[in-house]
């Protein structure tokens, strides 16, 4: 484990110097949302909630665990404009290499879109699209650690505009069943473009450092998240200077003021309600998304919450998030979690099934 922690912290310096970019100032931003219903249903962020979800390996392959052996993931996202979001994840464990792994992908379609010259004259149409390909892996160390890696491959297409790039996660997890207590730590998109879009200049990705913890009562069906992100930069402040100039806002607006609110932006709350062993459902806050979409002092209703619901069965996972990003906008993400080995298997028991290892 010591060895573990050491190379954790190598990266740590090793990206720190130039992990200083903000979102919208960094190239693959997509590869921040949130690609499993019960991920969004917990705020979009959380490395810590250990759970039969290989959706959830994801974002931290530290979760990856033998029994999401054959495990198939498919979600589907519906935001407006036609924008589609399309998930796919299967997990395999290797007994002889005592390792789980798993590949997928995350495809964002962007529909049709007109492709026009500078006077608006229209010489076609062209479809923007993202997507990502990633390869993770997951061991275990000794009894209540796992750690593991995932490697991306990035591609992004927005008409004579192209990119791609690698990039590599990597996490660790800690759980304690006695205690009901999880906790992870993960470095994620540390790595560079391929290619950038203007074959010149190179973006930065959107790297993070995130924290998590997750605690289940004892006594009643619920369990609680913290989960921290962008631990690497404290003020994650973003200011557009030109819309702070057309509104006479101070530029340097919030500097020696609202602390907590910069702390508090650093945070994802949320929760699980287990109304059963086969009904689970989740509620997340999210500040740094109700802070950066909400419109001035107007009412933002549930601007940054999100609720999500699982029905678990022993073959199928059937799963539904909604989130809300502004005033009386919110998407609807859907998702299934098939066990294929029960499929076509005739029902024998999966590699590591029933056990959280």
């Amino acid at each position: 484990m010591r060895n573990v922690l050491l190379i954790l912290v190598l990266l740590l310096f090793q990206v720190y110097g130039f992990a200083q970019t903000l979102g919208g100032s960094t190239v693959y931003n997509f590869l921040r949302l949130s690609n499993t219903p019960q991920l969004t249903g917990l705020g979009g962020v959380n490395v810590s909630n250990q759970s039969a979800d290989l959706g959830l390996a994801w974002h931290n392959p530290a979760l990856l665990r033998p029994s999401m052996h054959t495990q198939a993931n498919l979600v589907f996202n519906a935001f407006y404009g036609d924008i589609r979001n399309y998930h796919l994840f299967t997990g395999f464990r290797h007994e002889r290499l005592k390792t789980t792994f798993a590949a997928g992908i995350n495809y964002f379609n962007y529909g049709s879109i007109p492709e026009t010259d500078i006077l608006g004259n229209r010489s076609g149409d062209f479809r923007p699209s993202d997507y990502v390909v990633q390869v993770s892996a997951s061991r275990q160390y000794m009894e209540r650690w796992h750690y593991g890696a995932s490697l991306k491959f990035i591609y992004s297409n927005y008409g004579q505009y192209r990119s791609s790039g690698l990039a590599l996660d990597v996490g660790i997890s800690y759980s304690d069943t006695a205690n009901l207590v999880q906790a992870s730590l993960v470095i994620k998109n540390m790595g560079a473009q391929l290619k950038a879009y203007t074959g010149t200049a190179s973006g930065d990705l959107p790297f993070d450092l995130q924290a998590g913890i997750s605690k289940r009562l004892a006594k009643a069906p619920l369990q609680f998240s913290l989960t921290a992100h962008h631990l690497h930069q404290f003020d994650i402040l973003y200011r557009d200077t030109a819309f702070n100039n057309d509104n006479g806002f101070d530029q340097n607006m919030g500097d020696q003021k609202f602390t907590f609110d910069k702390l508090f932006r650093h945070i994802v709350l949320s929760t699980q309600l287990y109304l059963s062993d086969k009904i689970e459902v989740s509620l997340g806050y999210n500040h740094l998304r109700r802070r950066e979409l909400s419109v001035g002092n107007t009412g933002n209703g549930l601007n940054g919450f999100s609720i999500g619901v699982g029905a678990l069965f022993k073959k199928l996972q059937i799963r539904y998030a909604r989130s809300y990003y502004q005033n009386n906008t919110a998407y609807n993400q859907f998702g299934l979690s098939l066990q294929l080995n029960d499929y076509f298997s005739g029902g024998r028991k999966t590699v590591g099934q029933n056990s959280g290892k």
